[in-house]
């Protein structure tokens, strides 16, 4: 045996791959259970080999077998209970286990420096208490989306038409040959579902992948009395997690320390109010839970699918399906387009079966095909289903199945993009809408600047400091006690001789490392000889933080430091501390010096610090005590710190490229006014010449109290507002919004959360920003780069842009092949292009068409236009005139050839359809060109970069070929020699100049389709609507025939026309617009009008009409926006 087994106890500890520092206890321990799990091993060995299940190899030269032998770990807590006892929040239960020490004690974590945090460590613990994952449902599989295609009313009314198609044509053309026209139909709809399926089933493993990435949080853990930074899948039970405002609670756990913590845990109770958190009362913490206020360390007791909120998301699958408002407008579209062509359609079988009935059709022979009862049955029958064939036919060609995959192509393709370019999208109408922004509101630290701070000036009293060592020993250890007492940040060194790691907020970090490097800070015999007794957090309104201690060495004084916006902590001071440390009064002279000082700083681009303190006695603590406040009157002033963060590199020219797109940055900060307008002039977002008496520049109080009026008046002009409190920037938002503006807002702060969810685009940043801010916006900049910004605006204005290129080479076919097929089908009597054929034409414009134009890259020429109108029509003026004219083109040579092609060619009827197809097939390829760039005349730039488009144009020529030369009797053709093949190039490639000549021409900016109401009078197109200027005071307004004029009472006056006869007629025009009458309107018989004073009524009888609620909003925010009708 001993041949098989020789295990020693010297070399236990390396064979188990255990570390040998252990104290002596913990070896004891440790080689207890070795002891004991050897034994089992022996005794387990000694069976096998009895059994003889299998055979022990002996081993040749070593005389041991390295065992891999584990002990039971943590057996000293019932894992189930402790779950259970977060979870049913039982406080008493949990001191039955030894109290939060207790725990952390049988979970092998100190309370101050956390777990060991090796990897074996780790893995013992995620092996013991499992991982910080939990289930996710399956995802959709391919058949799914495939199941989903086949629901489309426009894919049912394919199958409808190819069974048809198939059933007829075998009836006429007997099975071999019959089957052609339907199962050409069966293939095309096969190719659309396969694309639509396929690529929707992308977008979804798209977001699958995003979604991890999202869900990725980066959390920071206490290991090993080191301070750092994981991902949330990798924290274990047992790891202490630093908490602060806007973090995500990563598992469930209980509270160890911390200062004011308040929990958000609407997301598990559905309960809006906080949920104070200490360890007397309530120390339970509940993961997915956010942090409102505070600052907190956590012992983690449950993670993953042992959590409340593991359990709740292992249900709960992302739902891809959200519909874009570009993808409404063009299912609009869509339905417009086949109910054309349904009417088409009809029109061609009517005109042909009167024309079949009437004797005015020849067969093959040239007999006359219907000679009344002397015509069979049977030829009847088959003459009808060949007619009813090719109105199926018209149909099928004039539905655009490829519209919707259009989008679908172009918002997947861009959301890959954006990802590389730094822009997680976390909603799809995201992408779209940021192509119509007008304004961006933008922070400025981490945004604007590198996020990168350094101390660089230093002021006690009146005079700047360079060297240290000139302030008195006293005022130091002050200086000392506010900076590492006062704190959320940590300083960590590994050992003596290495470099000190700083954690904690940029600014935190900054002042720690000046505070550690130059003032020889130590912050752990500071954090030992004093206790805090209270701590006022830091937040974005009150721009500063507070705490009380008292000294070990002295228990009958405390001391209260703060620390924040200079300005702010100036106003609280009544004297200052001068180098020598002696404490001054401060009148108003020396007041104005100080602000002087800070101004200077500030105009320097450098953010103020000061920190100030008061020494009170025990008694007079103990009583504010009870009201939990912090002393804030009589401090006396410390010194001031300017910090510098310069700015990005290349953010000027981004900002620059905004503006010069028409877009309106505007830059929104919570530092001093001076600080700001520095930045906003070094990033080219303000002139120089625009100082803070301008009203560029503004600061958020003053923006706040300003009249609605006033604030209505002056929104546009601010370009910066400092000292903004979350608020301001919402007011800020809401104001731009009333004016018609389309706002993008960034924001890294949980209080930006509402800002954030008003915008029209919500911008989180990715590595300052808070898990509240990310959950409430639309995009996250994951570089918190602003330059990031304006690639996301390009991107949006690429999605816009590259959706009407294909609806103008969509709808250029459309229109040629309705026109061609009708004139011919009347003049004629029969079509020139089979089913097989407009099919293949189909192909061609859907799904290749559709993959080429939709993923075109954004170009420079897109920042060169102002931004799209979310009300504009889809189908602009530019676009009515290039595709009109190259319809007209097509149809103009293609009946050319109809008509005159056997006499011009030479050739009989089968090679002339055949021409006639070619040609109609090359004029798309050539077509398809041009509707790269819809407004400039070079169509080829940029051409290159564009692989995927050529290899598109490839295929479709290439397959064009196969068509005409080689599937001759499934496509009913005839083979062209050389000379026909460049006639029908030569037409084709006429649209070329052709498109270049058309540019030329200027178009009007009132919309085409509004000359109809010439026609009709009441006719509204659904996307029109006049866009709002920027000063438009919205006393008036008008819907069609409706017109509505505010009154000096505040009521609105409704009037339809000019001339009203009596209450009866205007009552009847009302009705025709979908609005109520009477009682919610007064006619008034003076004026002859209807008045309301009930806004409530008139905005709940806009939402009554069938009309888009959105473009409302922009023409009418003052009755939309406040009754929040969507």
């Amino acid at each position: 045996m001993s041949n098989i087994l020789h295990v020693g106890l010297n070399c236990i500890e390396p064979i188990l791959d255990m570390p040998t520092n252990r104290s002596i206890p913990n070896k004891r321990w440790h080689l207890a259970f070795t002891a004991i799990y050897s034994s089992r091993a022996l005794y387990s060995l000694l069976n096998q080999k009895k059994k003889k299940s299998r055979k022990l190899p002996v081993p040749s030269n070593p005389s041991f077998v390295v065992l891999d032998v584990k002990p039971e770990a943590f057996s000293s807590i019932d894992h189930t209970t402790l779950t259970a006892i977060v979870k049913e929040k039982n406080f008493n239960k949990l001191l039955e286990f030894g109290g939060i020490e207790g725990v952390a004690d049988a979970l092998e974590t100190g309370i101050k420096n956390g777990i060991d945090g090796s990897v074996n460590d780790v893995a013992l613990r995620q092996e013991a208490f499992g991982s910080n994952t939990y289930q996710r449902p399956p995802a959709k599989r391919l058949f799914h989306f495939v199941v989903e295609a086949f629901k489309d009313l426009t894919i049912l009314i394919l199958i409808f038409c190819a069974a048809l198609s198939l059933g007829f044509g075998i009836k006429e053309n007997g099975a071999k040959e019959g089957w052609y026209d339907g199962g050409s139909i069966f293939v095309a709809v096969f190719l659309v579902i396969s694309v639509s399926a396929v690529s929707n089933f992308r977008q979804n493993r798209q977001f699958e992948k995003l979604s991890k990435v999202s869900n990725n949080i980066k959390v920071d853990v206490v290991r090993n009395g080191r301070r750092q930074k994981i991902s949330i899948f990798e924290v274990v039970v047992g790891d202490v997690v630093c908490l602060k405002i806007g973090d995500q609670v990563p598992a469930d756990g209980l509270f160890l320390d911390g200062h004011s913590l308040q929990v958000d845990e609407s997301s598990m109770t559905g309960e809006s109010d906080h949920v104070e958190i200490n360890s007397h009362h309530n120390p339970f913490l509940f993961s997915g839970t956010k942090v409102a206020d505070g600052y907190a360390q956590m012992l983690v007791t449950s993670v993953g699918m042992n959590t409340t909120w593991g359990e709740m998301m292992s249900t709960i699958s992302q739902d891809t399906n959200e519909q874009t408002p570009l993808q409404a407008r063009l299912n609009k579209l869509t339905s417009s387009i086949g109910k054309a062509g349904l009417a088409v359609a009809f029109l061609v079988l009517v005109v042909m079966l009167v024309r079949y009935f009437t004797g005015n059709t020849e067969d093959e022979n040239g007999n006359q095909e219907f000679n009344g009862s002397n015509t069979k049955a049977d030829d009847i029958v088959n003459s009808v289903v060949r007619i009813i064939a090719a109105a199926v036919t018209i149909v099928v060609v004039a539905i655009p199945e490829g519209l919707p995959l259009a989008v679908t192509l172009t918002l997947a393709y861009s959301m890959k993009r954006m990802m590389a370019d730094q822009a997680m999208v976390r909603k799809l109408s995201a992408c779209e809408t940021m192509g119509s922004a007008t304004t961006i509101c933008t922070d400025k630290t981490g945004t604007l600047t590198l996020n990168q701070m350094k101390v660089t000036k230093f002021w006690l009293g009146q005079d700047p400091i360079e060297d240290s060592s000139l302030i008195s020993t006293d005022l130091l250890n002050l200086i000392q006690q506010g900076v590492a007492l006062n704190t959320t940040g940590s300083v960590y060194r590994a050992t003596s001789g290495s470099n000190y790691e700083f954690s904690g907020s940029p600014t935190e970090k900054a002042i720690l490392s000046w505070a550690v490097l130059e003032l020889d800070l130590e912050m752990e015999i500071l954090l030992k000889d004093f206790t805090i007794l209270h701590v006022e957090a830091f937040n974005s309104e009150k721009k500063r933080s507070g705490v009380s201690i008292r000294s070990e060495a002295d228990h009958n004084t405390v001391h209260v430091h703060w620390k924040g916006a200079a300005e702010m902590i100036l106003a609280m001071c009544s004297s200052y501390y001068d180098v020598s440390g002696r404490m001054k009064d401060m009148d108003d002279g020396e007041r104005m010096t100080f602000e002087q000082i800070i101004q200077g700083m500030a105009a320097s681009s450098l953010r103020c610090i000061a920190f100030a303190h008061k020494q009170i006695p025990e008694e007079e603590h103990e009583i504010r005590e009870t009201s939990q406040k912090l002393e804030e009157d009589s401090l006396t002033l410390i010194g001031l710190v300017g910090i510098k963060d310069p700015c990005r590199p290349g953010v000027r020219k981004a900002v620059e490229d905004c503006q010069y797109a028409g877009v309106n940055v505007k830059m929104i900060t919570g530092d001093n006014v001076f600080t700001a307008r520095a930045i906003a002039t070094e990033c080219g977002i303000v002139r120089p010449d625009q100082g803070i008496n301008n009203e560029a520049v503004v600061e958020g109080e003053v923006f706040r109290n300003y009249t609605p009026e006033e604030r209505m008046e002056k929104v546009d002009k601010i370009q910066v507002m400092a000292r903004s409190s979350p608020f301001d920037k919402l007011l800020m938002v809401q104001c731009l919004k009333q004016k018609g503006q389309v706002v993008a807002v960034t924001g890294d702060g949980t209080n930006d959360a509402p800002a954030l969810k008003e915008a029209d685009i919500g911008l989180s940043m990715g590595i300052q920003g808070t898990e509240v801010a990310k959950e409430c916006s639309d995009i996250i900049i994951l570089d918190d780069n602003f330059a990031s910004v304006a690639t996301v605006l390009k991107w949006g204005r690429c999605v816009y842009n590259n959706i009407q290129k294909f609806i103008q080479f969509q709808l250029t076919v459309n229109v040629a092949a309705h026109v061609i097929n009708f004139v011919a089908a009347i003049s004629a009597g029969e079509v020139p292009l089979t089913a097989v054929q407009l099919l293949w034409v189909n192909l061609i414009m859907d799904t290749l068409g559709a993959l080429a134009l939709a993923t075109e890259q954004p170009t420079k020429e897109l920042m060169e236009r102002p931004p799209v109108g979310q009300t504009e029509p889809l189908i602009t003026n530019i676009m009515w005139r290039n595709l009109l004219v190259q319809a007209l083109y097509q149809i103009a040579v293609l009946l050319t050839l109809q008509f005159k092609g056997e006499s011009i060619f030479g050739v009989n009827e089968k090679v002339k359809d055949t021409l006639i197809f070619n040609t109609f097939v090359l004029c798309q390829v050539f077509n398809e060109f041009n509707a790269r760039k819809l407004e400039k005349k070079n169509v080829f730039k940029g051409i290159h970069e564009n692989k995927l488009f050529l290899g598109i144009i490839g295929i479709t020529i290439i397959l064009q070929v196969v068509m005409v030369e080689f599937l001759k009797k499934f496509a009913d053709t005839e083979s062209l020699n050389w000379g026909q093949w460049g006639a029908c190039l030569g037409i084709a490639a006429v649209s070329w100049p052709l498109g270049w000549v058309v540019k030329c021409v200027p178009v009007s900016k009132k919309p085409f389709l509004s000359y109809l109401r010439w026609i009709c009078p009441n006719f509204t197109l659904d996307n029109e609507v006049n866009e709002p200027s920027p000063n438009d005071t919205y006393n008036d307004m008008s819907m069609g025939r409706m017109k509505f004029k505010k009154a000096a009472d505040g009521s609105w006056v409704c009037l339809i026309d000019d001339v009203v006869d009596d209450e009866e007629d205007i009552k009847h025009n009302m009705a025709d617009v979908g609005l109520n009458t009477p009682p919610l309107y007064t006619y008034n018989e003076e004026t002859n009008a209807l008045t309301t004073s009930d806004e409530t009524s008139l905005a709940s009888q806009f939402e009554q009409l069938d009309l888009r609620i959105d473009r409302f909003e922009n023409k009418f925010p003052h009755i939309l926006h406040n009754y929040s009708i969507k």
